[in-house]
C-alpha cells in the first residue's frame, strides 16, 4: 500500500462525520482533518443554537399568551440568559454527538488544521505554522459553506451579523433589521420578535421563502405580520452606514421611492456560498465553479477517487442531504456500489412556528413541465389535534396524479410541518400512492392523521355521480347525490 491513509476526509461537519464514520465502519484507515472544531455549521451556527433559540422564543411566547388561561405573568425576558443557555445547549450536542474522542474510540484518526492540496492524493496540513504532508488512496471533500455577504455599499464598515456571530449577542438589539426573507431570515425574524425586539425583513424579491408554495408563504407571512414583523419588499438595498454612537442606517429603493431605515442591529442572511477557496483544488487538478465543486450524482469530481460532498458542492445546503451525500460519496468509494443522490425526493424545512414544509416537486415546477396533476388540500382547522392545541392555522397540499394517487410532491404550512414531511418524502421514495395512505390507520388524534384525510380526498375527488347514482340503484338507497361539482369540498 503506497498511502498512508484508505480514506481522508476534508472538514468535521455534518458531512465529514458521517463521511469518516462510514469509512471506519467498512474497515478503512481513515483520517478526517477539520479546521476549527468537529460538528461544523449545524452544531455551532446554524441547526442547532438556531432551534433551541426558537424554542426559547416560542416558551416566551406561550408566556405571554397565558392570560387566556388565567395565568399571569410579568417577568421580563433575560435576554443574556436565554443566550447563555443557547450557547449551553450546543456545547452539549457538541459533547454527546461530535466530541473528537467519540471519532477516535471508532478507529479515526482525528487531526486539526487547514488541509489544502499538493497533488491529487496528496494533502498538506498545516496547524500553528507546522505543515505535514498526508497520502490517501481516496478523498472525500466535505468544506462546508460560510455566509454569504452581498456586495452592499457600505456593509465592509458596518458592524452587522450573520448566522456565524448572531449567537453571541450578549445584549438585546431594540430594533433588529434582517436583510434577506429565507428560511434563516424567517426564523431568526420571528425569535427576534417574541423576544420584544422589532424585527423588519429586506429582500428584494416580493414575498418570503421563494422556493416554497406561493400559498402557504402568505399565510406564514401573514402569521409573522400578525406577531409585529416588518416586511419590506422589493427592496433594493442602495447603502449601509453607521453612526459614531452605534446606530445603523439602511437606505434602500423600493418601487422607485428612497426609505431609510434605523436601527441598533444588521443581521445578514442571504443564503451561504461554497468553502473551497483554500484547498488548492487546482493542485490536484479538482473542477468546480464559484458556486461549488462540480460533481456528478455519485458525488464524484473530475477525478474518479476524490469525492464531494455537502454544501462544499453548492448543490443542496441541508444537514440532511449532507449527510445523504456522505452516504453516498463514501458507498461508491470504498464498496464500489453504484449509489447515486436522490435528488428527487428532498424534503426541506423552515422552523418558524407554525413551520412550512415540502418535499418533491413544486407546484410552479409541475405546470412549468406541463405535468397534469390534481392538488388534495386539507386544512388543519379539520385536525382534532390542531384544534386541542390551539394550531389550527394550517394547510396540507399534496400534489398527485389523478387516477393512480401517484404522490410528486406535497408541501405542509402547521404545527410540525417538518416531522410530518418526512412520510411523504417516505411514501414517494417507496411508490407509495395516496390510497396506500387513505387505506392505512394512523392513531387518533395525532396530526399524523390528518396526512391520512389529507390523502382521502383522493377517494373523494375520484367520485363521480354515475358511480353515486348506481350504487344508489343496485343497493336501493334514498339519499342524496353530494354536490361534487364544490371544489372546498372536504371529508
Amino acid at each position: 500500500m503506497k498511502y498512508e491513509y484508505d480514506l481522508l476526509v476534508i472538514g468535521g461537519g455534518a458531512a465529514g462525520l458521517t463521511a469518516a464514520g462510514m469509512g471506519a465502519n467498512f474497515g478503512a484507515k481513515t483520517l478526517m482533518v477539520e479546521a476549527n472544531r468537529l460538528g461544523g455549521d449545524c452544531t455551532w451556527t446554524g441547526c442547532v443554537p438556531s432551534k433551541t433559540l426558537l424554542h426559547a422564543s416560542k416558551m416566551a411566547h406561550t408566556a405571554k399568551q397565558a392570560e387566556e388561561f388565567g395565568q399571569v405573568t410579568e417577568k421580563p425576558i433575560d435576554f443574556s440568559s436565554v443566550m447563555e443557555h443557547v450557547r449551553n445547549k450546543r456545547q452539549e450536542v457538541y459533547e454527546e454527538a461530535d466530541d473528537p474522542d467519540i471519532y477516535r474510540d471508532m478507529g479515526i484518526n482525528v487531526r486539526f488544521g487547514r488541509a489544502r492540496f499538493v497533488d491529487p492524493h496528496t494533502v498538506a496540513i498545516e496547524k500553528d505554522g507546522i505543515t505535514k504532508d498526508v497520502t490517501s488512496r481516496y478523498i472525500i471533500i466535505a468544506a462546508g459553506s460560510k455566509a454569504m455577504v452581498p456586495p452592499i455599499p457600505g456593509l465592509d464598515e458596518v458592524s452587522y451579523h450573520t448566522n456565524e456571530t448572531i449567537f453571541e449577542l450578549e445584549d438585546q438589539p431594540q430594533q433588529l433589521a434582517i436583510i434577506g426573507a429565507g428560511p434563516i431570515g424567517m426564523e431568526m425574524a420571528q425569535a427576534f420578535q417574541r423576544f420584544g425586539t422589532q424585527v423588519t425583513v429586506f429582500d428584494m424579491l416580493p414575498r418570503i421563502l421563494s422556493n416554497d408554495d406561493e400559498e402557504l408563504t402568505e399565510m406564514l407571512q401573514a402569521h409573522l405580520e400578525s406577531e409585529g414583523v416588518d416586511f419590506k419588499f422589493s427592496a433594493s438595498v442602495k447603502r449601509v452606514t453607521q453612526s459614531g454612537n452605534g446606530s445603523i442606517q439602511i437606505k434602500t429603493e423600493i418601487e422607485d421611492k428612497q426609505q431609510e431605515w434605523t436601527g441598533d442591529a444588521l443581521l445578514v442572511a442571504t443564503g451561504r456560498t461554497a468553502n473551497h477557496q483554500y484547498l488548492n483544488l487546482d493542485r490536484a487538478g479538482i473542477n468546480y465553479t464559484k458556486t461549488g465543486i462540480t460533481v456528478d450524482d455519485r458525488c464524484r469530481t473530475n477525478h474518479k477517487h476524490i469525492y464531494a460532498v455537502g454544501d462544499v458542492t453548492g448543490r443542496y445546503q441541508f444537514t440532511h442531504m449532507s449527510e445523504h451525500m456522505a452516504k453516498v460519496a463514501a458507498t461508491n468509494a470504498l464498496l464500489k456500489i453504484p449509489m447515486k443522490i436522490d435528488s428527487k425526493h428532498v424534503p426541506w424545512s423552515t422552523y418558524t412556528d407554525p413551520e412550512l414544509a415540502h418535499v418533491g416537486a413544486t407546484e410552479k415546477q409541475l405546470q412549468d413541465e406541463g405535468t397534469s396533476y390534481e392538488v388534495y388540500r386539507f386544512p388543519y382547522d379539520k385536525v382534532d389535534r390542531a384544534l386541542t392545541d390551539d394550531a389550527a392555522d394550517g394547510l396540507i397540499k399534496i400534489f398527485a396524479k389523478k387516477w393512480n394517487g401517484k404522490i410528486l410532491g406535497a408541501t405542509i404550512y402547521g404545527k410540525q410541518a417538518g416531522d410530518l414531511i418526512g412520510e411523504y418524502a417516505l411514501a414517494m421514495r417507496n411508490s407509495v400512492t395516496l390510497r396506500n395512505i387513505a387505506d392505512t390507520i394512523h392513531p387518533y388524534p395525532t396530526y399524523g392523521l390528518g396526512l391520512r384525510r389529507a390523502a382521502d380526498q383522493w377517494y373523494i375527488k375520484n367520485q363521480s355521480e354515475w358511480q353515486i347514482k348506481l350504487i344508489k340503484k343496485v343497493f336501493g338507497y334514498r339519499g342524496t347525490v353530494p354536490d361534487l361539482s364544490d371544489e372546498e369540498r372536504i371529508i
